[in-house]
């Protein structure tokens, strides 16, 4: 392996300044770790191509797109071995734990994340892990996957159960982040009741669990509570423009009375609650197949296919990068702030130009890497869905003057990081 290329990927914020943390410290509460710390687990390689047939270039190859991320962190990485010529994985666990903070008991938080084997909650486990909480994840994995948050099962300080929050359940905890609902269209439109009775019971659950162990609450909304808005940024005081009976309506309108079921629960019970609404979020584990267009468009492009805009591409969306949510979320969950609060990227692109932005930096990536495609990939125009919002951009004002929080992250540097992402993946046979 001396051919090993370590260099690293230099990620700068909107200021031209080097990232190198994500987090900070706000409200007596530290949530700021290393950036390399946080890469070596949701850019890891999954296994090590040591049993192939040939002479061990596409292991190389693998290990060198990874390593451009995750630097020293081999010895936290999986040991996992591929069978090339069988198509076989043979799986083991990490030979050792990434370190975490060794925090006093009287600052350590039992935190409980519903939702926590998704794509937002995984991340949201990686951060309160490193910084040395206790973590339980809860999760019927209709959407999440075990391998999000696999590298931490059998750590003292988490827990991972299959649970689905429809049903009650009991835990002892001082702070709940309810993240639990599928969240892409396809996936919140393939069972409608469902999601509704999710949106409902699942708050409901979780409310009453906040209730009786005084544990703050922390409900992940949506920027879909607007539904195709008619006032534009969209702020915390406008109360929407949702169609109750469309096919979206599922999730809409179960965020919306799951908002107003937390909001009951603080008016009467006196629960601490926190209310995120989270507009548009991209970023590695993102289900490259739920439908959502910063993963359609990524893959579709690295493999070289056209990529589809549906309509006519001049509808707008703000995407902000995952590390950005997870600042804002924990900055909220600490906070005082009791009213709704969006968290979201104030930069708005057509989707037609997000398209163009996409396609240009798999080129610019394919470039440096030299895996030039034979053909320029083309950009394709579909119907556009039922009730799909034209327009989606947060006005932030409230989280910049509540929370001191505002992202960092640009869009093109977080999509170059998802594009290498899902370039390695690709690499190592496992999308």
């Amino acid at each position: 392996m001396s051919s090993l290329k370590t260099a690293s990927i230099r990620t700068l914020d909107k200021n031209g300044r080097e990232i190198t943390t994500v987090g900070f410290e706000r409200f007596g509460f530290d949530s700021e770790v290393s950036l390399d710390a946080l890469r070596s687990l949701y850019l890891r390689p999954h296994y090590v191509t040591v049993a192939s047939k040939g002479d061990g270039e596409d292991d190389i190859q693998q290990l060198e797109q990874h390593a451009k991320f995750t630097k020293d962190a081999a010895a936290y990485q999986s040991k996992s071995i591929y069978h090339s010529d069988s198509h076989s994985i043979s799986y083991t666990t990490l030979s050792r734990f990434p370190p975490v903070k060794l925090l006093p008991p009287s600052n350590r938080k039992r935190v409980l994340v519903t939702g926590g084997a998704g794509f937002v909650g995984s991340h949201l486990v990686d951060r309160l892990m490193l910084l040395g909480h206790e973590v339980t994840v809860l999760d019927n994995f209709f959407t999440g996957s075990k391998t999000t948050v696999s590298h931490w099962v059998g750590h003292p300080n988490f827990e991972l159960v299959r649970h689905d929050v429809v049903e009650p359940f009991m835990i002892e905890c001082d702070q709940i982040y309810h993240l639990a609902c599928p969240a892409s269209p396809p996936h919140y439109q393939f069972n409608a009741v469902k999601t509704v009775k999710t949106s409902f019971m699942g708050t409901y659950n979780m409310l009453g669990l906040a209730k009786r162990t005084k544990a703050r609450f922390l409900i992940s909304s949506t920027s879909e509570v607007y539904g195709d808005p008619e006032v534009h940024p969209q702020p915390e005081d406008y109360w929407g423009h949702v169609n109750p009976i469309g096919p979206r309506a599922c999730y809409d309108e179960g965020k919306r009375v799951a908002e107003t079921l937390t909001y009951g629960y603080h008016r009467q019970d006196g629960v601490d609650v926190r209310v995120a609404r989270i507009f548009n979020t991209y970023g590695p584990r993102m289900n490259p197949f739920d439908g959502r267009v910063v993963s359609n468009f990524i893959v579709q492009a690295l493999r070289g296919e056209d990529m589809t805009v549906y309509g006519d591409g001049k509808q707008t969306r703000s995407f902000q990068y995952i590390h950005d949510l997870v600042d804002g979320l924990i900055a909220l969950m600490n906070s005082d702030e009791t009213r709704p609060v969006n968290i979201g990227n104030s930069d708005e692109f057509t989707i037609g130009e997000f398209a163009e932005l996409v396609r240009e930096i798999v080129e610019k990536v394919q470039k440096e890497d030299g895996d030039l495609p034979t053909r320029r990939v083309q950009i394709v125009y579909k119907p556009i869905p039922t009730d799909d919002p034209q327009k989606r951009r947060p006005d932030t004002t409230r989280a910049k003057t509540s929370l001191g929080w505002q992202p960092k992250w640009t869009v093109r540097m977080g999509l170059e990081e998802m594009v290498r992402y899902y370039k390695a993946k690709m690499l190592e046979g496992s999308l």
